[in-house]
């Protein structure tokens, strides 16, 4: 007990320290981050975009679509381009031609060397000095610039419009014409996307050489490279990684661990009758299986979109599902079908526990599913309509669609789910509390699971930090709160304690021994996954010193993933343990499943794109596209799948339960996920990248590159991942149609929780 007191404190220090260091981060952020210019105009006094415009762009690209339809500073989806690199390179070589038509009367494409090279050097040093003067709040530009900007910006407006000569472009960038339906929404999108651009070029005030973005993207004619800084820290954060690995490996061969202990003889939950409040979870359970089916079906049709652009073989599916709809339902079902699950495995698990049903629990499990279900379901109609019906900005950012990857409902919705989120932490906690009270060997792995939860809850609220008009780099500060500390961070500790949670329950590992590995794990998940969120904003309008704090500790977060191997294979020798384990043989493999895509979904993949050098080439790719699948289903949608299954066990009637069907559910969900990342997903990243160094990011992200044949075969080649995920969905739905409809008639124990040892 002394050593766990220890640990315990050891992981209060990080976290204070660890948060400390994150918020002075923010702050930072907020001093240095790039300009916003109240004008930017020609030194002649014409004005190209007056204040509140970039403001106002912002919000008109997120009402769009926003990081649906493309990306900016490399955050968003892939199809469309990045918009920042995409108007980038089209103003560097506007600027250009008109350069060689105003001085040699021929275009560029007709001087010769030295000619050319004078008008290259000249463009660098055009596109890299920060003209803005921080008293006057403007952004003066030369007169050849201006008409360059000109130029661009009337492209943009005639592109999210409705100009018919853009329509061929529109299909390969998956765009419906009429983005944006406003006229002065039209002329302020260009000066949001130009000050975009405008920051990933010009110097840092008494810099040289390095631009508010850190020089992302790549962009040779405006001598955007990556920095030094880029690749010193990434080679350190290598040789941290291999020195940490190392350590830990030294520490679990020297640390003596504990064998299992012997297996009951029979199922210890064998007897265990659900209360009304663990049987009233099993409808989540359904509506999650819903959910899943309902995002691979979105999820097939946006990757089909990268082919057709707005049909779906032939049919034009755009006019009434376009991209940016489909790839929102399919990021945010994603997250929202593995939220529930563990939300509804917590409400089951602890009146499980504790041996105690408090009083109204089961009306609270109830009000608390149907709210969530107004929420699903209203959060996805009115975002569809907002989008299909092009309803505004205001309307975008508080009801509809806010155009923010995987957090993207409108604000009233994100309110109305923290609440629905307090609340679950508070069923939870009443449900949990007597075994918190009770002194018990298992007490730290409870005390684990309500506060990873009551983490999950609370620090939704980042959700609510940012408003119509935040900086656009804070923006993506507080939405990474979300998304890294969720999946990188809490999620990984809910998970390792839920799971250990369980098998101390079976009798297969001694709590005791999980109570003082799960508080020690969580130090090493968090020690690196806190701070490890900056690699996140490394080139997002961040000071140079987030590249060195990012690269170091996001290393460390792969240090943990190296041993999980070994505790997967921990656990299919205890699913071994005992003949009645076998009840639970599936739940288990999924478990050992999350260990595999752990180490090559997060593990590999992640750190393949997580090192400045690597992240600057691939930012915004596939590449990413590849981690975030092997690691977000792999991970978490497996152990949601797991846990789902486990609590099932317990809900419906023996007799219905299925092997024959969760076999195949099992090996074809994880076979589909592997051909779709590896025969796919992983090799369009490395072809992306290939063309982001070789030529720039903006030729990566062009169409030249993404509807080549090269990237069209491959995506073609996803189809047969595809359909071999898609049937393991198919299974998965028949047996809970077979748990539904072999429980009928049949009449289900209803009683108070036996209680057990805590």
């Amino acid at each position: 007990m002394h050593a766990s007191r220890k640990l315990w404190t050891w992981l209060a220090v990080i976290c204070v320290l660890s948060f400390a260091v994150l918020g002075w981060v923010g702050t930072e952020i907020y001093l240095s981050a790039p300009p916003i210019p109240k004008q930017v105009a020609s030194r002649q006094g014409d004005v190209l975009f007056s204040q509140g415009q970039v403001e106002r762009g912002q919000q008109a690209w997120l009402s769009a679509g926003g990081q649906q339809l493309g990306s900016v500073w490399g955050h968003g989806s892939y199809l469309a381009p990045d918009w920042s690199a995409d108007w980038l390179h089209r103003e560097a070589l506007a600027l250009r031609e008109i350069y060689a038509t105003k001085e040699h009367s021929k275009p560029f494409a007709e001087l010769d060397f030295e000619q050319q090279a004078g008008l290259n050097e000249r463009l660098k040093r055009e596109m890299r000095a920060n003209t803005y003067d921080a008293r006057s709040g403007a952004i003066t530009l030369s007169p050849e610039r201006a008409q360059a900007v000109r130029e661009v910006a009337a492209h943009y407006s005639a592109l999210f419009g409705a100009d018919p000569k853009l329509d061929a472009l529109r299909e390969q960038y998956a765009m419906s014409a009429g983005s944006l339906a406003d006229a002065e929404d039209l002329r302020a999108l260009p000066a949001f996307i130009f000050w975009s651009s405008w920051s990933a070029a010009a110097d840092r005030p008494g810099e040289t050489a390095i631009s508010y973005t850190s020089n992302w993207p790549h962009e040779p004619l405006v001598g955007n490279g990556p920095t030094a800084g880029a690749g010193i820290w990434s080679i350190a954060s290598v040789i941290l990684m291999i020195a940490a690995i190392a350590g830990m490996i030294f520490y679990h061969g020297r640390a003596h661990e504990g064998d299992d202990p012997a297996p009951p003889k029979s199922d210890p939950l064998f007897d265990l009758k659900p209360t009304p409040s663990m049987r009233a979870t099993r409808k989540y359970f359904w509506v999650v299986i819903a959910l899943v089916l309902a995002q691979v079906g979105m999820g097939i049709i946006t990757a089909h979109y990268a082919v057709e652009g707005q049909s779906f073989f032939g049919f034009p599916l755009g006019e009434i599902l376009p991209f940016t709809v489909s790839r929102t339902i399919h990021t945010q079902f994603a997250v929202l079908w593995i939220a529930t699950a563990w939300l509804a495995t917590g409400l089951y698990i602890a009146p499980a526990i504790s041996g105690h049903e408090p009083k109204y629990q089961a009306l609270g499990v109830n009000v608390l599913f149907y709210a969530l279900l107004f929420i699903v379901a209203g959060s996805t109609i009115t975002g569809w309509l907002g989008t299909l019906q092009h309803m505004g900005n205001d309307y975008s950012f508080w009801i509809g669609n806010q155009g923010l990857e995987f957090t993207s409902m409108g604000r009233v919705w994100q309110i109305l789910l923290f609440v629905g989120l307090l609340f679950w932490v508070l069923l939870l906690g009443r449900g949990l509390l007597p075994a918190l009270r009770k002194p018990s060997e298992s007490r730290g792995l409870i005390a684990m699971v309500f506060l990873a939860a009551l983490c999950i809850g609370g620090f939704y609220a980042t959700s609510l930090t940012w408003g119509p008009r935040t900086h656009y780099a804070m923006v993506e500060y507080w939405r990474w709160w979300l998304v890294h500390l969720w999946v990188e961070g809490f999620f990984e500790v809910f998970a390792t304690a839920v799971i250990a949670l369980l098998f101390s329950r079976l009798g297969l590992i001694a709590a005791s021994t999980a109570n003082s590995a799960i508080i020690l794990e969580t130090i090493v998940f968090l020690f690196g996954g806190i701070l490890g969120t900056l690699h996140h904003l490394y080139f997002t309008g961040t000071p140079t010193f987030v590249i060195a704090i990012g690269a170091m500790f996001s290393a460390l977060e792969v240090v943990p993933l190296a041993m999980i191997g070994v505790e997967a294979w921990r656990n299919y020798q205890r699913s071994k343990a005992a003949p009645w384990v076998q009840a639970y043989k599936w739940p288990i493999l999924c478990f050992i499943a999350v260990g595999f895509w752990n180490v090559v979904g997060a593990g590999l993949l992640g750190f393949a794109i997580n090192t400045p050098i690597a992240l600057y080439y691939m930012q915004g790719m596939n590449m990413t596209a590849a981690h975030g699948h092997a690691a977000l289903f792999g991970v978490y949608g497996m152990l949601g799948i797991g846990l789902m299954l486990f609590c099932l066990r317990g809900l419906t009637e023996r007799a219905a339960w299925s092997d024959k069907l969760l076999a195949p559910m099992f090996w074809t969900l994880n076979a589909g996920l592997a051909m779709m990342v590896f025969m796919s997903l992983l090799p369009s990243g490395i072809y992306q990248a290939w063309a982001s160094v070789t030529q720039g990011t903006w030729f990566a992200r062009s169409p030249e590159v993404v509807h080549s044949p090269v990237m069209e075969t491959l995506v073609w080649l996803r189809v047969p991942g595809d359909v071999v995920f898609a049937v393991g969905c198919v299974f998965l739905a028949l047996f809970a149609i077979k748990l539904v409809t072999g429980a009928r008639g049949s009449n289900v124990v209803v009683g108070s929780v036996a209680p057990g040892k805590h």
